[in-house]
């Protein structure tokens, strides 16, 4: 912005070529630090929303993974008219005292209980449908484990926000009806993303306008009165969606659903060759980074999906996959038959093993067993036996397939050194060395390690034969058939008939990886929007938590001593001083009044030399004005808000691009608390830093840290306030000193 500083009382001889622009900044008393740093880049402009919206969704796809959704959230609907009904039939058998409608009532209470089992049977093995995510290559690969996407309801914002313009903007809602229908649409687009990179940008676009939306119509004063209902993602129990009138539960979703679409996206990818799967690796990882995002930066939330125990369960499921992939593009790379190559191999499976069985773990716990999946957790166990087995196998490869005597290019002490780290335990390094030396005990050694590789097949196909839902998955049974039959045939190749010795127990393989898993953070500037709100005005000033007074409007006489008035800033235009006695203060203008329009012409997002323009080019001798008054915030209900949020809430941030800048700066998700609805919460917004929003009232403070500081220095005798020499621009008109905040004179972003 430019510092402007026009009187308007020598209107006539005003020169524009020394103008500088100045920016008043009275969004939420935050500095330009302070405002930025959730803010999706964005410009100004006046340009239509259209074309955007409809990119990525798939509203009428008949795809099996669409029809899949579409019969989960039929069902869902069932399920929730049902335990209504329910509801409603206790409720009268509690109530009445009639014998005969008491057994009327229980007899309907049966059929609905019934109902509402098959209901939720049906729901449970769709929730554990993993076969239409895979991919349609004819390769055989180990199937993965995607989720279903969140589902929600409509919402209609049209009357919330009509009112809130109405009485809040003080303009005509009805001016604003593209506006609504546009957002409107795009929400119900996101309901539906396509499985690619379209579908990902859909639904960030969406999370991103969610920001703007959140600045314009949730303030701390007015509840917007709109429900959000989301479904739990693999909530078979109630089927009753979760309900929050907090934006925060909004974000959370979308969020979930990004970390979901890209489980989709690497499921379905080809993984017979490298590209395909690293494309796998790079969905999977940044799956992880949307769950570990919504980990850490949530609290308390409404449904068990997005709890901190099932976050973390999916995260540690992302990274498997992840080191699953990493174990199939090492087994499509390495072409050579090299010891080290297969004991590298034997060490990435059991790697992959080990974190398989970490996440049953976490599966298995009391408050995760009852809602997760069977399925999911009978093909995590699967997993976990299966690449055991593997990892015992390649090690059989490596004593059995090479002996001392055909392995003369290789570097024994090399072979040794690999051995010596490739066991968890082992009596010496001597007696290892000695066996790797004997050809027979090697043989004897590798079959101990074929033994336990067919006993881990065995109990994999096991696990695999006890959940229906694996037992329609063709794929995944000839995997593991295949890799049974080949450890078998290796062990009997190496079982001699005169073989009496005790079979010994192969020592346990040291898990180790080439390549860790990388959990990718969402990137939430790689989409940006504009705000579809923008012609309200500049959003550092046109805001919800901004207090205004009743608009008004003035008109102007023009006199030969000019207008009597200041203007300063642009976008908008500030009254920064009116003259004692001049027709501006007779016709009602106060200093402090923001321009919003000059003859019924909108000039919120004008320039300073642009509204000057419009009041000196009219031709009549009157002008007419809409001002609007800025009030100052509830500071004392923020600055109690902030005491109380301060130690509790926790602080979140997100990678924002700024415009011009080299790196990238955090901002924000946000965190929510059922229990303390009617305690407000901070938002300190900082360059680099991260704020916090209350889920239970995520409407009632913005900006509160950087507030404190804010009214600290109002407070402060010393080093606030500046004295600013106003530019003489035409070379005639007296200059003007301005008391001007320091605080306030920083470029905000809008």
């Amino acid at each position: 912005m430019q510092n402007t500083s026009t009187d308007i009382g020598e209107i006539s001889n005003v020169s524009f070529s020394g103008a500088r622009d100045f920016e008043l900044s009275l969004s939420d008393g935050a500095s330009d630090e302070d405002d930025d740093d959730d803010m999706p880049l964005t410009l100004p402009t006046d340009s239509s929303h259209n074309g955007s919206i409809r990119k990525g969704c798939d509203p009428f796809a008949q795809t099996q993974r669409s029809k899949l959704q579409h019969r989960r959230a039929r069902i869902n609907q069932q399920i929730n008219k049902e335990m209504r009904m329910r509801a409603g039939a206790e409720n009268l058998f509690r109530a009445t005292t009639n014998n005969k409608v008491k057994e009327t009532v229980a007899l309907e209470l049966s059929f609905v209980n019934s109902n509402l089992q098959l209901l939720k049977e049906e729901l449970e093995e769709l929730n554990s449908n993993m076969e239409v995510y895979q991919t349609d290559s004819d390769a055989i690969s180990v199937p993965m484990i995607p989720l279903g996407l969140k589902e929600t309801k409509e919402v209609d914002f049209t009357v919330p926000i009509q009112d809130f313009i109405c009485e809040h903007y003080g303009e005509d809602s009805s001016l604003y009806d593209k506006e609504i229908k546009e957002l409107i649409e795009l929400r119900q687009a996101m309901r539906t993303p396509s499985r690619n990179q379209a579908g990902l940008e859909l639904l960030m676009e969406y999370y991103n306008q969610l920001y703007y939306l959140d600045q314009r119509f949730f303030s701390s004063h007015r509840n917007l009165g709109v429900h959000f209902h989301w479904y739990n993602m693999y909530d078979s129990l109630t089927g009753v969606p979760s309900s929050q009138r907090a934006l925060a539960f909004e974000k959370g979703s979308v969020l979930f659903n990004i970390g979901a679409l890209h489980t989709q996206i690497g499921a379905r990818q080809d993984r017979s060759a490298t590209a395909g799967i690293d494309k796998a690796i790079d969905a999977f990882q940044r799956a992880a980074g949307a769950f570990n995002y919504l980990k850490e930066n949530f609290s308390n939330a409404p449904s068990l999906d997005m709890s901190a125990l099932s976050l973390s369960m999916l995260v540690r499921l992302m990274v498997a996959q992840v080191q699953e992939c990493v174990f199939e593009r090492i087994t499509i790379t390495t072409r050579d038959t090299k010891v080290s190559s297969q004991l590298q191999l034997a060490q990435e499976a059991a790697q992959v093993s080990d974190v398989y069985s970490l996440v049953h773990q976490t599966m298995t716990q009391p408050l995760m067993k009852d809602y997760v999946p069977f399925s999911w957790a009978s093909m995590v166990q699967v997993k976990s036996e299966h690449f055991r087995a593997l990892s015992h196998y390649y090690a059989a490869a490596a004593l059995c397939d090479h002996t001392v005597s055909s392995d003369r290019e290789e570097c024994d002490e090399e072979s040794d050194k690999a051995f010596l780290k490739f066991y968890v335990n082992i009596a010496s390094g001597q007696t290892l060395s000695l066996i790797l030396q004997n050809p027979e005990k090697r043989r004897k050694l590798g079959k101990d390690h074929l033994r336990r590789a067919v006993m881990r097949h065995e109990e994999a196909m096991r696990v695999h034969s006890l959940c229906k839902i694996l037992r329609k998955m063709d794929i995944l049974q000839d995997v593991l058939c295949q890799t049974h039959k080949r450890a078998l045939e290796k062990y009997l190749e190496l079982d001699r008939e005169d073989d009496f010795d005790e079979i010994a127990e192969a020592p346990e393989i040291q898990a180790h990886t080439q390549q860790k898993p990388d959990i990718t953070p969402p990137s939430f500037t790689t989409v940006q929007v504009s705000d579809i709100f923008q012609r309200l005005g500049p959003l550092s000033v046109f805001c919800a938590r901004a207090r205004w007074g009743p608009p008004r409007v003035i008109c102007l006489q023009k006199r030969e001593g000019g207008m009597g008035l200041t203007l300063r800033g642009d976008s908008p235009v500030l009254v920064a001083g009116v003259v004692p006695g001049g027709c501006a203060e007779e016709a009602g203008l106060r200093e402090g009044d923001y321009i919003v329009a000059v003859d019924g012409q909108d000039c919120k997002w004008a320039k300073h030399g642009e509204v000057v323009l419009m009041l000196t080019s009219s031709s009549d001798r009157e002008v007419e004005i809409s001002v609007v008054t800025l009030h100052s915030h509830d500071t004392q209900v923020e600055r109690k808000a902030a005491m109380l949020s301060h130690s509790r809430d926790k602080e979140n941030s997100r990678q924002r691009l700024l415009s011009g800048a080299k790196g990238q700066s955090s901002a924000s998700l946000l965190n929510w608390n059922r229990k303390k609805k009617r305690e407000g919460s901070g938002v300190a917004k900082k360059l680099g830093s991260t704020f916090s929003l209350s889920f239970g009232n995520i409407r009632d403070t913005e900006a509160i840290q950087s507030l404190e500081e804010f009214l600290n220095g109002f407070s402060s005798s010393s080093g606030f306030f500046r004295t600013e020499k106003a530019r003489n621009c035409s070379g005639t008109s007296p200059g003007i000193s301005v008391l001007v905040p320091v605080a306030l004179t920083a470029n905000m972003p809008r």
